[in-house]
């Protein structure tokens, strides 16, 4: 039972290494996951670290072997991974189960292009100092807090998690070049997806937007028209998570289209309904076989095309058509419901291709 009250700290990691020289640092008590993380992660938290950006709460453990020990002993309860990282990064040789193949990493370009590559020792001073001052919020268990309390509290903290979703999933598991540019270009159309009223603030805090744009990736990346797949989404995730081709034009041209999508049919919302989440992707989709052709190859640079005013006025046509019940039953049945599976969005593609012929 806990008898004393959890104290709430804050620690630099300067203190935690001065621990972990002094060897009262424990990172990997016995009820502790091993050190697993990834490369990549470890870059994404020592770039995290230098921007002075939040990480999630230290659980530490504070007892002494005797009572007369003046500096208790510091047992990480949940962080040690983190804490692992840092030491490995900053002080690699104070880890006395140092590996080499294991710990050795270094930060990578996409995540921070001008420290990219470079050992602590290399660093300019300011990152230097950013990373030894970076403060952890830590939670301070008392010693009375035996390991039965420890699982109870931390299956009590589980106890309210939900399940995550596919894309929480993926930002959890990639740190590469595919995730940092989708989640960079997601971010950049954050206040659009309010405007345009397409996610709720709990979607996109889900990431729900993000998955769109992912998919919007894969659809420039193969030219052609797919349904969604977890399973495709997730292989291209790993696939390019090291190198990614073509990435700056698919970055380019997809900020192309949302600016088009914005410039000439955000004002007519809530009458427009191509902007809604459940047609957004197959709307984006022939945006962009418009304004650059689903063929185009992203090897190299493709002017963009301009949408004619007839063009614009037809896809409001065809959306009001849509909104008044009075397009095709099959049309009206697709929109209905999220277009997902590739039949349905194809059939909402050549509807709108359909729409502007002549234009």
């Amino acid at each position: 039972m806990i008898t004393q009250k959890i104290q709430k700290a804050f620690f630099k990691v300067s203190d935690f290494i001065s621990w972990q020289r002094s060897d009262i640092l424990i990172l990997t008590p016995k009820f502790q996951r091993r050190p697993v993380w990834k490369k990549g992660a470890k870059s994404y938290l020592i770039d995290t670290i230098v921007r002075g950006l939040p990480i999630p709460i230290i659980f530490m453990r504070d007892y002494r072997t005797t009572p007369d020990q003046i500096e208790p002993i510091k047992e990480v309860v949940d962080g040690q991974q983190r804490l692992r990282t840092v030491i490995s990064f900053v002080t690699p040789h104070l880890l006395k189960d140092f590996d080499k193949e294991r710990d050795t990493f270094s930060i990578q370009k996409n995540h921070n292009k001008d420290l990219a590559e470079k050992p602590f020792k290399d660093l300019d001073d300011e990152s230097k100092e950013a990373i030894l001052n970076y403060t952890f919020d830590v939670h301070v268990l008392p010693s009375s807090v035996d390991d039965r309390d420890i699982v109870r509290i931390f299956r009590r903290m589980n106890s309210t998690s939900y399940a995550l979703k596919k894309q929480e999933l993926r930002n959890a598991n990639f740190y590469g070049e595919f995730k940092t540019s989708v989640y960079q270009s997601a971010a950049e159309q954050l206040e659009r997806w309010r405007k345009w009223k397409t996610f709720t603030e709990d979607e996109i805090s889900r990431m729900d937007e993000v998955e769109v744009v992912s998919e919007c990736y894969l659809m420039i990346m193969e030219g052609k028209i797919s349904g969604k797949s977890a399973s495709k989404l997730d292989k291209a995730y790993a696939k390019y998570d090291e190198t990614f081709e073509g990435k700056t034009h698919i970055e380019s041209r997809f900020r192309n289209i949302m600016d088009v999508a914005d410039a000439n049919f955000a004002k007519d919302l809530p009458e427009f309904i191509f902007l809604d989440k459940r047609v957004l992707f197959t709307f984006l989709a022939f945006i962009y076989d418009l304004v650059f052709g689903l063929d185009a190859s992203i090897r190299r640079s493709v002017k963009a095309r301009l949408l004619t005013p007839g063009q614009i006025a037809a896809i409001k046509v065809a959306s009001k058509r849509i909104k008044n019940r009075a397009a095709a039953k099959a049309i009206l049945e697709t929109t209905d419901r999220r277009t997902t599976n590739p039949k349905e969005r194809n059939l909402l593609f050549n509807y709108l291709k359909k729409s502007i012929k002549g234009a």
